[in-house]
């Protein structure tokens, strides 16, 4: 079963994939990335010349003995991280 979140969270990058995030003052280790896709934005939906785009990557992650999925995603236009989803 999964959660819908969105909140906002501070990402650490390897090679350019996420290595580790904090969320809700919790440290997270990513163990693996289980999945990774790029969407472009609404165009319409913003005044600037270059929208950019979502990158998604849904990982397994630890924090001290709990493992689990999160799905993670960063705006280039923004350059803000959000978690969006995890699962049990």
């Amino acid at each position: 079963m999964s959660r819908l979140y969105g909140d906002p969270i501070e990402v650490w990058l390897r090679e350019g994939r996420p290595a580790r995030f904090v969320w809700r003052d919790r440290f997270y280790l990513v163990r693996a990335v289980q999945d990774h896709w790029v969407t472009a934005r609404e165009w319409w939906r913003t005044t600037d010349a270059d929208p950019g785009e979502r990158r998604f990557w849904r990982v397994e992650a630890v924090t001290g003995r709990d493992i689990g999925i999160y799905e993670l995603r960063f705006d280039t236009a923004s350059g803000g991280w959000l978690l969006l989803r995890a699962w049990d």
